[in-house]
């Protein structure tokens, strides 16, 4: 572990002459031959040793960015979000940097639990848990169970142990739209997660699980969206969940001690684009929670967070190898060797990236192109309209920075094509942290005949 790690990188702190350079790690360098480095490894020798595709992940950029929110919320509790992307090394670095886990099945609960990561500081989501992810986690002594229905309330308190209690959240819908997609807007009413604060719905809830002598209420949870850029939405659910949670005295007497903001905290993924400020964020939070609770004189609850994006997302660099180049009407389009089995988020919410290409000095002039995967899809486009030099040729290296959440998260085995290696770098080392899928890994689990 390195002692003097980079700060994430912010809009327009990039050298004057790489425009490119704020939406890659903050250990990014360039170095001889056109290649680029990062934590201090070629990423050209990443590919030559490993094989392509493969994902890389910046070790101390994940570190610096846990620190950044402990830092900015230094009275918060900061889980974070095992959703967009988990691993066993990423679980440790977490934990050593102080956060918690919010982790939302069984595979990412016990993954970490045999990782060695503490139990009581996870917090368990879903808006459709099992009977078996709920043991799991009674079991191992999950921290916090988010109750995302009325029927869990009942069902979560049914598995609790005699003599014991278990605290428990309940996730609000709190009539909030944001978020970059239609698909990733999850704080209206009318969506599948939490309950509706304008019907009756949510306090109805309240009301319930408070009768539950094995269930503890600590608090109330939101999560409004993904790819959120600005603060307006945060501080508008800090007004409601305080209303809420101030009605929530007045009918039964109960002071929560707790609010939890949920994640959804944009990152850049091309030059010029907008991330959310984290520290501007925890300033007017701070502010506008202080203020909400002096009005209606409400003890101020503790925060959650449960960023998990702008932890992992900048830290990745996803390397391809072009397969193919060819001209087809007016589009010239760079297939390479991966696509939306390991990074289906452009098939599914339309999103662009800036992938470069590294290994080798190109001075081509630079031309519009279509990069696509490999994968027998229309749809299966990794970047639209992108500029490549135009002696771009099979056997380049194209190397997408901002890449290390929600690629191999949602990864599939579309195809049955293998699932990508994860190594990490540091110090100028690489180490491979998930190795690639195998055909004998695919092959194992066909049982039948």
């Amino acid at each position: 572990m390195t002692t003097t790690l980079p700060l994430p990188r912010s809009r327009g702190t990039g050298d004057a002459d790489l425009p490119w350079l704020p939406v890659w790690p903050g250990s990014t360098r360039p170095t001889a031959h056109g290649d680029l480095s990062v934590g201090g490894v070629p990423l050209a020798e990443v590919a030559e040793r490993f094989g392509t595709p493969v994902y890389l992940v910046d070790e101390d950029e994940v570190r610096a960015r846990c620190r950044l929110y402990r830092e900015a919320f230094a009275e918060a509790e900061i889980h974070y979000a095992a959703k967009a992307f988990l691993c066993r090394a990423m679980a440790h670095w977490v934990e050593e940097e102080g956060l918690g886990l919010d982790v939302c099945s069984r595979g990412e609960l016990e993954l970490a639990v045999t990782t060695g990561f503490p139990a009581e500081r996870m917090i368990l989501h879903g808006n459709a848990k099992s009977p078996d992810e709920l043991e799991a986690a009674l079991r191992l002594g999950v921290g916090r169970i988010v109750i995302d229905s009325t029927a869990e309330i009942a069902r979560i308190a049914a598995l609790v142990p005699y003599g014991a209690r278990q605290r428990v959240l309940l996730r609000i819908a709190p009539g909030i739209a944001a978020g970059a997609h239609p698909a990733v807007r999850t704080g209206t009413a009318d969506q599948k997660f939490g309950l509706s604060s304008t019907d009756g719905t949510a306090q109805l809830a309240i009301a319930r699980v408070l009768e539950q002598p094995r269930l503890e209420l600590v608090g109330l949870h939101c999560h409004l969206g993904s790819q959120i850029s600005s603060v307006k939405p945060y501080l508008l659910a800090v007004r409601r969940m305080v209303a809420l949670m101030h009605g929530t005295r007045q009918a039964h007497g109960a002071v929560l001690p707790e609010l939890d903001l949920g994640g959804g905290h944009a990152i850049a993924y091309r030059p010029g684009e907008d991330a959310l400020d984290v520290r501007a964020l925890a300033s007017r939070v701070r502010a506008e929670l202080r203020s909400a609770c002096a009005t209606v004189d409400l003890p101020e609850p503790r925060l959650l967070l449960e960023p998990g994006r702008a932890i992992a997302g900048p830290a990745g660099v996803a390397l391809y190898r072009v397969l193919s180049v060819k001209q087809n009407g007016r589009q010239t389009f760079v297939a390479v060797d991966g696509g939306m089995s390991d990074n289906p988020r452009p098939a599914l919410y339309g999103v662009r990236y800036a992938p470069r290409l590294v290994g080798r000095a190109a001075s081509a002039e630079l031309s519009p192109v279509q990069v696509v995967g490999r994968h027998c899809e229309a749809g299966d486009v990794l970047a639209a309209g992108v500029e490549l030099p135009a002696d771009i040729r099979p056997g380049d290296l194209l190397a997408v920075p901002a890449s290390g959440a929600y690629h191999l998260s949602m990864a599939s085995g579309y195809n049955l094509v293998g699932r990508p290696p994860v190594v990490a770098v540091t110090g100028g080392t690489a180490r491979l942290l998930v190795r690639r899928e195998s055909l004998a890994d695919v092959r194992s689990r066909d049982v039948g005949l």
